[in-house]
């Protein structure tokens, strides 16, 4: 009674809701299909398919110790995924394969694709809920529909915490060693350039580091979450996004570590963790909208009447913000911050996505597609969601009148330039009140910039371009009209 454990964005041996079940079910081999293809038409970052490969390599030393075998093979592209899978599992003579539950609209055509294909071998295909801590479809409204505002979604996921609060699966035991060797783990992959050296020690791979990663902020900084997170200067967020991207840490695990650290509470206590609860729960929160309303991870507004949208199509514009020479010193030091480690601070991806969709007047989508490629830590759902909310097209989005002034979102978030010094260091010897806007009141930068210091003027009049973007959404035709 063979079992195939098919890993992807589960990179784990504890807590691993599949892989406990192949374990539990008979004798197990783990497989992970490479994807070079489909990873370009995703958008998938050089440094994301860096960490799975270094997280592959790890995953495959703790299967060792389980005596389970890792496989890799080869499907281009998805839809050859069930050819591949169907020809290993014949070979293995395997009568089940076994997987976590993913929900992008690819990911699901895959997977029943790969389901159908299985049947006609006469092998199950087993799915597990692993990488949220309640199933689409369980968490809904009193009509039965998915939640469109979050704080609905929060208030019955409070009750299910309450009642039924996930728990942790066991780290299974080792199975007896099996006749089949584990294969090599590629070091790169053609199309994907290796990271810097500096991007490799900023993400170290594997599920010791990760549960270090997550000790260490319950132990020392989730009490203060709450007053720290938005200050990028500061070390108050929890780093965790890649891991729990690539599936080396679990939902779950989060939510004990916080549970413990907030003795047992997730709505009252230390209001640091229930603070970074709520970050979980919005985690969640999107990955159920990509299943309820399947056309948000189809390149399609969820509220259809911001298609309507006159974008501006400027590519001096969009180059100028990916490359970090807007000249508004917050927005390009966080630009340079994601092109160096792969990462930016949450509070950043709001002003930087808002200053690019309403400053600039850019489609969402060009942002969005521009931080996938950039991302180790990039998902579909959260990326999806939060550009959506920054660019007022999504579900419970900020209303499109509420529009963040980046250089107070600096003053008041990067009071002494701390951040804007680690990254434009061009900058580093103007006062503390200059560096947020080096250009106020200047007439030519030569003034302010003896040593003849290059930094750009800013492109754009941020009270003239937020008038604009206040009245493209006011000439917007009413959501009722196109019902």
């Amino acid at each position: 009674m063979l079992q195939l454990m098919w890993f992807r964005t589960d990179l784990r041996v504890t807590d691993n809701s599949a892989l406990s079940a192949a374990m539990q079910a008979g004798p197990t081999v783990a497989v992970f299909l490479l994807s070079p293809a489909q990873w370009q038409q995703h958008d998938d970052a050089a440094c994301k398919v860096d960490f799975w490969l270094r997280n592959l390599a790890e995953l495959s030393q703790e299967l060792k110790r389980l005596n389970v075998p890792l496989l890799v093979r080869e499907a281009d592209e998805w839809g050859a995924a069930p050819k591949v899978l169907g020809k290993l599992a014949q070979e293995l003579n395997a009568t089940a394969v076994h997987v976590n539950e993913e929900y992008g609209v690819n990911e699901s055509r895959r997977d029943q694709a790969v389901s159908s294909a299985m049947d006609k071998l006469g092998i199950n295909l087993h799915s597990h809920l692993d990488r949220l801590l309640f199933k689409p479809g369980s968490v809904l409204t009193r009509t039965g529909n998915y939640f469109k505002v979050y704080s609905q979604f929060r208030g019955v996921c409070y009750q299910r915490l309450h009642t039924a609060l996930p728990k942790l699966v066991a780290l299974p035991k080792a199975q007896n060693e099996l006749k089949i060797a584990a294969d090599p783990i590629p070091e790169n992959i053609a199309g994907f350039d290796t990271p810097s050296q500096h991007l490799l020690v900023a993400w170290p791979a594997g599920e010791q580091a990760a549960r270090e990663r997550l000790q260490r902020f319950a132990d020392e900084w989730i009490e203060d979450y709450q007053d720290n997170r938005d200050f990028p200067a500061r070390p108050g967020t929890s780093q965790l996004s890649a891991y729990l991207a690539a599936g080396v840490v679990s939902p779950r695990q989060c939510l004990h570590a916080a549970l413990n650290a907030n003795g047992g509470e997730f709505e009252s206590g230390n209001q640091g963790a229930v603070t970074w609860v709520n970050e979980l729960l919005w985690r969640e929160f999107y990955t159920h909208i990509l299943v309820g309303y399947p056309h948000v991870s189809m390149g399609r507004a969820f509220r259809p009447e911001t298609e309507a949208l006159p974008w501006r199509n400027s590519s001096k514009d969009l180059q100028a913000w990916q490359e970090g020479r807007t000249g508004i010193p917050i927005i390009d030091a966080a630009m340079r911050q994601l092109l160096e480690t792969g990462w930016m601070h949450n509070r950043l991806r709001m002003v930087v996505a808002m200053y690019l969709t309403k400053n600039l007047l850019i489609d969402w989508r060009e942002g969005e597609r521009f931080f996938m490629r950039h991302l180790i830590d990039g998902d579909l759902a959260a990326n999806n969601g939060g550009w959506q909310w920054s660019a007022s097209t999504g579900t419970d989005s900020v209303p499109y009148f509420r529009i963040f002034n980046p250089i107070s979102q600096s003053q008041r978030f990067d009071p002494d330039g701390r951040f804007i010094r680690q990254w434009l260091p061009e900058l580093a010897a103007l006062s503390d009140k200059a560096i947020h806007d080096p250009h106020a009141g200047s007439k030519g930068q030569a003034s302010l910039f003896g040593g003849g210091v290059d930094y750009p003027k800013p492109i754009v009049d941020l009270r003239a371009s937020r008038q604009r973007a206040l009245d493209a959404f006011k000439n917007l035709p009413p959501a009722s009209e196109l019902a």
